[in-house]
């Protein structure tokens, strides 16, 4: 790109971004059918920010074991404090999004964060550190429930389940920028770039969320029915935007949220919801982001920087495969795509121990592991990783989403948190082809999970819905919209 090309970009973003500024509270009256995608695309930063100090640990901690001396268990718990705040910050999500908005809060996440990775960096001792990582949590469990609910929100039901996969999407590259700044920094042994840098994408965060309107369902929640109106006007058009607030008008009147809670086909959802927080972490992903490195060391890997690099494959693959699982979501349907990634999942997992537990495949150990963790990862991206946190945004009706969404996204950072802290003492317990294989066996039980329980939510309208001739289900084809 020449230099004049360059600055006539620049120009431009620069007028697009004041005038997005100047427009804001007139109900952020731009025209351009691109605003909806510069609204999801800086709002699901804070799925970058997920993903950044999801990765960027895996290979940090190799150096931090080393300057600070840790044990096994000291490892764990740098690698399992951010998980605890983030289940503290995701059971505050719900109340604070119903109560603040989606807005404020995603602004607030931003700055704790920012705060947070810069204290992290700085962080003279194994205490230190630990402390800090919780405060990163606490960004990170809000932001977790509360981006792909935002982004839900403000997108037109033929598009949602694509968009609502960005932030999936983010968190991968997230996860691959991570690694290629552990790589970048691997040589030096410096880990205090690797994590002070995480507060650079949490600053960008927080200076676009000055530029996006408020989720307009919360907005008519409130009775701020007008404001509402202007912004669904400029997202979706006049016609879809009159039809979404009638639409969301025919669910607030429908019942109160206790009595709601209680129907039979909404305990069925908040089932799903649970299940599928569990085995999105039980069926051992978060074992391969956090401690690829450490994995691929225990597989024959010479050296930390080779560990790191062939982690950089993983991240790397996992974003292609995402960016696939984005074109499959509104064409084969969440269900399916579900059941044949975990059937990949358990293929490799079970392929993994096997290979760790026979002596003659040793010298062979690190290009296996690569291959089937390269399999696993990818049938993870096109199944568990996106389709969760797509679900839970569309299976719940209005008048509970905040706070079902916070009850899924606590159980999905606790059960993470089980996992991450209890890995290596698995490892050392069990061996790693029985853990792998404790995994897989997990993985089966999800699968069956999802083969009985997962209802298919790609229907875009209950009105154009012929099949679903019961009042409960035009009731819940709705309310996944």
């Amino acid at each position: 790109m020449s230099c004049r090309k360059l600055s006539r970009f620049l120009k431009r973003g620069i007028a697009i971004a004041g005038f997005l500024w100047q427009n804001r509270k007139k109900g952020f009256a731009v025209k351009h059918p691109l605003s909806l995608y510069m609204i999801v695309t800086l709002s699901a930063l804070g799925g970058l920010l997920f993903g950044y100090d999801t990765g960027v640990i895996s290979g940090a901690i190799l150096f931090i074991r080393h300057d600070f001396n840790l044990s096994s268990s000291q490892v764990e718990i740098v690698i399992s404090s951010v998980l605890l705040g983030a289940i503290v910050g995701s059971a505050c999500a719900g109340f604070l999004s119903d109560q603040l908005g989606r807005w404020r809060l995603l602004f607030f996440t931003a700055c704790l964060f920012t705060i947070a990775s810069v204290a992290s960096a700085f962080a003279p001792q194994f205490s230190w550190l630990a402390i800090s990582r919780i405060f990163i949590g606490i960004a990170l469990g809000i932001s977790s429930a509360i981006v792909p609910l935002y982004i839900s929100e403000i997108s037109p039901a033929p598009i949602r389940g694509r968009l609502v996969s960005l932030n999936q999407l983010a968190i991968t590259i997230g996860i691959l920028v991570s690694y290629c700044v552990d790589y970048a920094f691997a040589y030096s042994e410096n880990w205090r770039w690797m994590i002070g840098l995480g507060a650079f994408p949490s600053f960008i965060f927080g200076i676009g969320m000055l530029f996006l309107p408020e989720s307009p369902r919360w907005l008519i929640k409130k009775g701020l029915e007008t404001e509402a109106k202007r912004i669904l006007h400029i997202l979706h058009g006049k016609k879809e935007a009159e039809r979404e607030i009638q639409e969301i008008r025919q669910v607030s009147a429908g019942s109160n949220t206790n009595a709601f809670v209680f129907t039979p086909w909404v305990k069925r959802m908040l089932v799903v919801g649970i299940g599928l927080a569990i085995f999105q972490q039980a069926t051992g992903i978060n074992t391969i982001i956090y401690y690829a490195p450490i994995i691929f060391e225990l597989a024959g890997f010479k050296s930390a920087v080779g560990a790191v690099f062939a982690t950089s494959i993983i991240g790397a693959v996992n974003l292609i495969a995402t960016l696939f699982a984005l074109k499959l979501l509104d064409t084969l349907g969440r269900r399916i795509l579900l059941l044949i990634g975990l059937a990949g999942m358990i293929f490799s997992l079970f392929a993994l121990g096997l290979a760790s537990s026979i002596p003659h495949v040793s010298e062979m150990l690190g290009e296996i592991t690569l291959a089937c963790l390269i399999v696993y990862v990818c049938s993870f991206a096109i199944s568990l990783g996106p389709i969760f946190w797509l679900l839970i945004s569309e299976i719940y009706p209005l008048e509970i989403r905040g706070k079902a969404m916070s009850i899924a996204t606590i159980t999905n950072w606790l059960t993470n948190f089980i996992v991450a802290f209890t890995f290596l003492t698995l490892i050392h317990s069990l061996g790693q082809a029985r853990t792998f294989w404790l995994y897989g066996l997990i993985s089966i039980v999800a699968w069956f999970f999802c083969y009985f329980l997962v209802p298919e939510t790609k229907i875009k309208h209950w009105k154009k819905s012929k099949c679903r001739k019961s009042s409960s289900n035009k009731r819940f084809t709705l309310l996944c919209e």
